[in-house]
């Protein structure tokens, strides 16, 4: 059971729940943790709740693929962990080494240490949901997504959902110099997350999740990729235990557990790209890329 978020006829924003076989069930709460709260009171689990609600009702006539989707939830905050899987540690190292091959860095001591990389990410205003541009930096000229399981949590740091987040990042500013990692990662719209929120309890092993990653161009695919969450190095709850330490967590932080998939060396995003990032489960999060307009002459 999956839960999605679109904008009806009207301009208004739904919430619905989507079953297994794209049937879509609006329901009466204009936000996942609505929704979260109210089954809570009924003590009712999220899952529970919604299939009770759309076991008797008709579905909409409305087809999922004619909705206009929006983000699935407007996380207050997206945080990520990073170099959680090998692929990742040795991008950050050929970053890090201007390419050198077999040189060590401190992201070998990152991937084998106790305490795992968690840094902020974005805030609601900077996150985009389907179908929305995710911008490049102007100051950067290598550039690429991070194809990213997203989880759900609330404060106590429970997981309610996963869902797919893009976790955009300049690989020339983090390799220059690893304390400009915010400027690496956080700006305006550069982070996606959708298309849906699956919801935990439907979830039988969530480190068996595809992950898969097509960039093209020009309408022709010219980078694609696939990984698995078996491959992650971390538990979650070993992710999650180290964001609740000493902080505060709102209802509805989503944390990116890192990425497994990464785009040749040579490849730098550029306008008019479009990212796709599947997780068969989820669903897919497509968005097209925008270079601010003095970032456009210099790629042409």
């Amino acid at each position: 059971m999956r839960i999605i978020r679109y904008e009806n006829e009207q301009g208004t924003p739904i919430l619905a729940a989507l079953t297994d076989d794209s049937k879509v069930f609006p329901l009466i709460f204009k936000h996942f943790f609505e929704l979260v709260e109210y089954a809570k009171e009924r003590n009712q689990s999220p899952y529970s709740f919604v299939k009770e609600m759309t076991q008797d009702e008709l579905p909409s006539a409305i087809k999922f693929e004619d909705l206009s989707l929006l983000i699935p939830i407007e996380a207050p905050e997206v945080w990520a962990a990073g170099v959680t899987y090998e692929k990742s540690k040795e991008a950050r190292n050929y970053e890090a080494t201007d390419g050198k091959l077999d040189v060590n860095t401190f992201y070998d001591k990152v991937y084998g240490a106790e305490r795992p990389e968690i840094f902020f990410k974005s805030t609601a205003a900077r996150t985009v949901g389907p179908n929305t541009e995710v911008y490049l930096r102007s100051d950067s000229n290598w550039q690429i997504p991070e194809p990213e399981l997203g989880l759900v949590i609330n404060q106590e740091g429970n997981i309610l959902a996963y869902t797919i987040g893009n976790d955009m990042s300049c690989r020339d500013i983090e390799g220059e110099n690893p304390l400009y990692l915010p400027q690496a990662k956080i700006w305006k719209q550069s982070c996606a997350i959708g298309p849906s929120l699956l919801l935990a309890e439907t979830v039988e092993d969530a480190y068996q999740f595809d992950i898969i990653c097509r960039i093209y161009r020009d309408n022709k695919k010219v980078v694609e990729g696939k990984a698995n969450t078996s491959q992650l190095k971390r538990r979650y709850d070993e992710l999650i235990s180290y964001l609740l330490r000493d902080n505060e967590i709102f209802d509805g932080t989503i944390l990116l557990t890192g990425t497994c998939i990464v785009p040749p060396n040579d490849f730098t995003l550029m306008d008019r790209d479009v990212i796709e990032i599947e997780i068969p489960e989820i669903g897919v999060l497509r968005n097209p890329v925008k270079a601010p307009a003095n970032k456009q002459i210099a790629l042409y």
